[in-house]
């Protein structure tokens, strides 16, 4: 086989990079592991900050989105038995964010290829990227008891923190950077009402963290700070309401509809990320490069930063002959890549118990929640990182 662009990895950011490219009239092969129905059953988070927004309509896969999405214009934070609100939309000149599903999402634009008649290929297995330090890179991959090979330009690597791409680059030319956290975040859907019209992040001194999110107006996402060592089987349905309900400011405690969950999971938290993100004719977006814990819903919105740069220095290569967005790719990522690191690392930090944290450390913790409540400077530079920063 022959393309233009051979993408590896088939969630959002590689199907929304092949998606964007075709609509220039860039060929590319888009290779996934799993099966679309196993793609399409991972539940992820869903905060979209309005650049993200824009690619997706740019990729003409944003009318659902724009219809069932809900958009939301602050949130709130809970500490100390009272409720703050952020207003996203005040402090940052009219920006807010959309609540919209990372599985629709993706559900989206799968159905953006099929209209296109773009080829994703499913099921397979051994991809292995080949000659990416010289002008004529090749992937490998098995599809049943055939082995095939895709001639290409450019290799995109989108394939996760555990996936191929990276771990292909010799060791001695890249640097890996990471922070573990010493707790988990403990997951549940259900298929209930939302606490609240916007998102709750709770810090509870005792307790510890707790998110109160939302899918929909009858699909509701919980989370609940818990010990790495925790499994699913730790925590029954009844247990995980009751130390949400522990956690929840008196003022919403009542508005709390419990119900079996559809989903569960625990989540460790992660900072990591690896430079440079290319390495000759193979550039590494989104998880394949960095991972940030979940807390500034930074994570897909990174990933979405890397596809606008990565398309736009394709379009100019293809389109214009001209490489400088390519060359500059990396650097030009990574700068908002740190970035978002940073603003996910503080908000972690500061709403989450550490269990070795000492008296210091956690008067520090209160200290700087409280000066955010009191400084609308605090808050605008907040709600600036949240809504996401300009590409």
């Amino acid at each position: 086989m022959r393309t233009q662009v051979g993408i590896i990895g088939g969630g959002p950011s590689g199907l929304m990079l092949s998606q964007l490219l075709h609509l220039k009239g860039i060929d590319s092969v888009v290779l996934e592991r799993q099966s679309r129905e196993y793609v399409l059953g991972r539940i992820r988070a869903g905060v979209l900050e309005h650049g993200f927004a824009d690619l997706m309509r740019e990729a003409q896969v944003g009318d659902r989105m724009d219809k069932e999405g809900e958009i939301h214009d602050g949130f709130d934070i809970a500490f100390d038995g009272s409720r703050h609100r952020i207003d996203l939309k005040g402090l940052t000149g009219g920006n807010s964010v959309i609540v919209y599903g990372q599985t629709e999402l993706t559900r989206d634009l799968y159905e953006g290829r099929d209209k296109l008649g773009g080829a994703v290929i499913h099921n397979a297995e051994d991809v292995q990227p080949h000659g990416m330090d010289n002008d004529s890179p090749w992937l490998t991959f098995r599809k049943g008891d055939e082995r095939i090979r895709i001639d290409c330009d450019y290799i995109i690597g989108c394939d996760g923190f555990h996936g191929v791409s990276r771990k292909s680059i010799p060791k001695d030319k890249i640097v890996e950077h990471e922070r573990i956290y010493p707790f988990g975040w403990l997951g549940v859907l259900s298929r209930t009402p939302p606490i609240a019209e916007e998102l709750i992040y709770i810090r509870d001194k005792e307790h510890g963290f707790g998110l109160c999110s939302l899918r929909s107006r009858t699909l509701s996402r919980y989370y609940v700070q818990c010990p790495l060592t925790d499994t699913e089987d730790d925590w029954s349905d009844d247990r995980f309401w009751d130390a949400l309900s522990k956690r929840l400011p008196a003022d919403v405690r009542g508005n709390l509809v419990t119900g079996p969950s559809i989903e569960k999971s625990i989540a460790p938290l992660r900072s990591f990320v690896a430079e440079p993100m290319q390495y000759g004719r193979m550039y590494l977006a989104g998880d394949a490069a960095h991972i940030v814990p979940p807390t500034g819903a930074r994570g897909l919105n990174s990933a979405a930063s890397d596809i606008y740069y990565l398309y736009h220095a394709l379009v100019d290569h293809y389109k214009k002959n001209d490489d400088t967005g390519l060359q500059a790719y990396s650097q030009k990522a990574l700068a908002r890549v740190w970035k978002g690191q940073r603003f996910s690392w503080w908000m972690t930090n500061l709403l989450h118990n550490f269990p070795d944290e000492s008296g210091y450390g956690q008067r520090l913790q209160d200290t700087e929640l409280e000066y955010l409540f009191s400084s609308e400077a605090a808050q605008k530079s907040l709600a600036e990182n949240y809504v996401g920063l300009p590409f």
